[in-house]
């Protein structure tokens, strides 16, 4: 088969996969640097999508988690038809995530076999874990060849900013008169309590820094909320709460102005660390071999407890000690460093 000039990314519906999509995007431009690479993704996606030059069009999906909807996969997949893809590759391992490349009748359909994808698939591969043993390697590994030397070497996302939008974007959000050093805090975690830090904890830290003249900015989403307002609350009200209150792009371009960020293991870490920043990373039920912040300005801490990482949303034990058991202090000496090292 002649190299692809078109290809269709079939990609994830979480904030952080997705940014660790852009990997892939990035080999296949390096491999062919002439192709066009189209993402089918639920759309608040676009946002992350629109700051990725690799891609050229982002295709809304509009079924949800949890949705088979043959009906319209097999509209969608028809109505893409005309788009002329020589390829696709599908990064959910779900059955019906492949639906669509093959009702498009796409020649090559590349992605992991997952739940039993022959057919759907002809260009299956067999995921190897040990092998593979980090999601961005997953990614990018089906942008090569069956076989290419493992695991990949993979490129760090760079997500992109406007420069020219940010003082607009500061007058908007009340931050045009700061001139001090900003920490962004990232309280959150779409996957459960059991990837969280403690609120008291991000306070401590708040606290201290605003007694150094640091400003203090919270980002999160509308579910995050109650966890942004107890910060807050510990800390008079002193932070600057964007909780709830941007949009997916506006909290990317804010979370551009910060200084250093502090990030449970979430999506908005994975945008922190895109973004280059300095970057504290905590992590509790999850693995940071697995899902590291890509960004050699991060920090990782995980307390490696008997009963950690156990994926579990939440603490199957009840006492949460895995992150309750990081210390301000050890955040706050990371802080330090990352600062010292600029």
């Amino acid at each position: 088969m002649s190299q692809p000039n078109k290809i269709l990314v079939v990609g994830p519906s979480w904030v952080g996969d997705m940014v660790m999509a852009q990997s892939l995007f990035k080999v296949l431009k390096q491999k062919h640097p002439d192709c066009s690479i189209d993402v089918l993704a639920p759309e608040w996606t676009f946002s992350l999508l629109d700051r990725m030059p690799e891609v050229a069009e982002a295709i809304p999906m509009p079924l949800g988690h949890g949705s088979f909807g043959w009906a319209e996969r097999k509209r969608i997949g028809h109505a893409l038809r005309a788009k002329d893809y020589q390829q696709s590759i599908t990064l959910p391992n779900s059955w019906k995530s492949a639906l669509i490349p093959w009702f498009a009748n796409i020649p090559k359909r590349t992605g992991y076999i997952g739940e039993l994808r022959w057919g759907l698939l002809n260009d299956a591969r067999k995921l190897d874990k040990t092998v593979l043993t980090m999601t961005v390697q997953r990614f990018v590994s089906l942008g090569h060849q069956t076989d290419a030397l493992q695991p990949p070497d993979y490129p760090a996302p760079t997500l992109t900013i406007q420069p020219e939008i940010l003082p607009a974007l500061r007058d908007k959000f009340g931050l045009s008169e700061q001139k001090q050093p900003i920490l962004g805090l990232c309280p959150g975690a779409e996957y459960g309590p059991a990837k969280c830090w403690p609120a008291e904890h991000y306070a401590e830290i708040a606290n201290q820094k605003l007694a150094e003249g640091w400003a203090v900015a919270i980002f999160g989403s509308q579910k995050d909320q109650k966890t942004s307002e107890a910060i807050n609350q510990l800390t008079q009200n002193r932070c600057f709460d964007f909780s709830g209150k941007t949009t997916m792009g506006e909290a990317i371009d804010l979370m551009s102005l910060t200084t250093v960020i502090i990030s449970n293991d979430s999506g908005l870490m994975h945008v922190a660390a895109a973004l280059g920043k300095k970057l504290v990373a905590l992590y509790g039920s999850s693995d940071p071999k697995f899902t590291p912040p890509l960004n050699e300005q991060s920090r990782i801490i995980t307390l490696n407890l008997d009963c950690s990482p156990c994926f579990k949303r939440e603490c199957p034990y009840g006492h949460y000690d895995c992150l309750k058991g990081i210390t301000p202090e050890q955040v706050a000496k990371r802080i330090e460093g990352l600062m010292e090292s600029s």
